[in-house]
């Protein structure tokens, strides 16, 4: 009895699955006979220096955060389900605080040579811009509706979103920490055991009123 097309057919198929399932197995067991592994080629060029200042800043006080950004997009009139979206995202980072020592003019040091005072009026310490952990800093979860599935495949996923957030609320959080006080008293003892080791005694005088 002579065999059918299909007969003919699904051997043929059966023979080929058979074919392919050997190779993988043996790709399995010899990961260096898998002709579609995946290279790495990093073409990136070297970093161009694109400016040099000089800093004057007394970075004296440092601050560690971290923040879980929960933001939640809604469609109105429309059930989560279909459309919309709530991510959680783990940020980490630090804050400085500083007195810019460049900003000191003549007037804010008085050098008293008899009685080998200094008396020195400091700037307002200041805190420096988050600085976020990129190695720690990640996107934790995220449940999207069905819409919002079917656009992430056509469209990249910005993060800036999460980033400036979670900037922001560390820098909440740094002007909370009392970071700016701890500056300033690091930075007197820092000037002080300075001009002690010249035989002068420091003062820090106080600021004007303000108006």
């Amino acid at each position: 009895m002579t065999d059918s097309p299909l007969w003919k057919v699904g051997r043929m198929v059966a023979a080929v699955v058979a074919v392919v399932a050997a190779i993988m197995w043996l790709v399995a067991l010899v990961p260096n006979l898998n002709p579609f592994t995946t290279e790495t080629k990093d073409r990136t060029g070297p970093a161009m220096l694109q400016s040099v200042r000089d800093l004057s800043q007394y970075h004296a006080a440092e601050g560690d955060f971290q923040v879980i950004v929960d933001l939640e997009h809604d469609v109105a009139w429309v059930p989560d389900v279909i459309a919309g979206n709530r991510t959680l995202f783990v940020a980490q980072g630090s804050v400085s605080a500083y007195i810019d020592l460049g900003t000191l003019s003549e007037k804010a040091l008085t050098v008293d040579d008899e009685k080998k005072t200094v008396s020195v009026l400091l700037p307002d310490p200041k805190l420096a811009k988050p600085n976020i952990d990129q190695e720690h800093t990640y996107l934790y979860s995220q449940e999207r509706g069905v819409f919002d599935r079917v656009k992430s495949l056509f469209e990249t996923t910005d993060q800036r979103e999460f980033y400036v957030l979670a900037e922001k609320r560390i820098g909440d959080a740094a002007k909370e920490a009392g970071l700016t006080a701890r500056a300033e008293r690091n930075t007197r003892q820092m000037l002080s055991g300075m001009f002690t080791a010249l035989g002068y005694k420091t003062e820090f005088a106080s600021p004007p009123p303000r108006d």
